[in-house]
């Protein structure tokens, strides 16, 4: 069995920046657990597999797999998968949408910029969580604790999220996933990063899953519908967020194609 096999880098508009993804379309689905062996061969944050859907609603199926277990969501693969549809694959309907185990996932191309409408996953604050945050996240204060899938931690500045050094290990323990965040300077509205060492990703470059949940938690705290965020990874992402409803967020963001493979099983 032959199975081509795209690697794309999602949220970015330059070659080596933005999050890269192993995207493989399929006819059909394959077993389980050679997707997560894939997944764990590519050693990607994410591997996303896709196929033609038989939900009416839909066009395909997909789901993503980190290196070591499946995810119900991810932004930038789901970014990644759509760039090969359209601009590799020939698909010409002005959006795609993709059934998913978080509902189903609409994104429309706008000229070199992809959106993706994705469900809005407000976080809720919450007192009962891990002790000695901040020495595990390398942070000098935190300001307030949130919960929707992941721990949202709130710091007082840009600088203190860029400058984090977490300790990997003692993060793992805590069997949490750590979206890190703050309000932006010069244009940016809120800048985070995020910490996932319990599913194999010490740090995601760029995270679509976790926007929808800084989308609504920032759409609140800054009274703004539309804002412009950065993931101040190493390599960097930018994503153009809106609050589009109680319901839905937006996520806009470009992709640049690095390399087509072939995968021979």
């Amino acid at each position: 069995m032959k199975l081509d096999l795209y690697q794309v880098d999602a949220f970015a508009s330059a070659l080596f920046k933005g999050n890269p993804a192993a995207v493989v379309p399929l006819e059909k689905w394959i077993d389980d657990e050679l997707m997560q062996t894939l997944a764990m061969e590519n050693n990607l944050a994410e591997t996303v597999f896709f196929v033609p859907s038989e939900n009416p609603a839909a066009d395909y199926d997909i789901r993503w797999f980190t290196p070591e277990v499946e995810i119900n969501l991810c932004g930038h693969a789901t970014l990644a998968s759509s760039f090969v549809l359209f601009t590799i694959l020939g698909f010409s309907k002005p959006s795609i949408v993709f059934s998913s185990k978080s509902g189903l996932l609409k994104v429309t191309r706008n000229g070199d910029m992809f959106e993706m409408e994705f469900p809005s996953w407000k976080p809720e604050r919450i007192t009962d969580y891990p002790e000695g945050l901040e020495a595990i996240l390398g942070i000098k204060e935190i300001i307030g604790v949130y919960r929707y899938r992941d721990l949202l931690i709130e710091v007082a500045a840009e600088e203190e999220v860029k400058n984090a050094i977490p300790d990997f290990t003692a993060l793992k323990k805590t069997g949490e996933k750590i979206i890190l965040t703050a309000k932006g300077n010069n244009g940016v509205d809120f800048v985070s990063r995020f910490f996932a060492p319990s599913i194999g990703v010490d740090e995601d470059p760029v995270t679509g899953s976790a926007h929808s949940q800084l989308i609504p938690f920032w759409s609140e705290k800054l009274e703004k519908n539309k804002m412009f965020a950065k993931q101040l990874s190493k390599r960097g992402g930018e994503i153009y967020c809106e609050q589009l409803s109680n319901e839905k967020v937006i996520m806009g963001g470009k992709s640049v194609f690095y390399m087509k493979g072939e995968i021979t099983l």
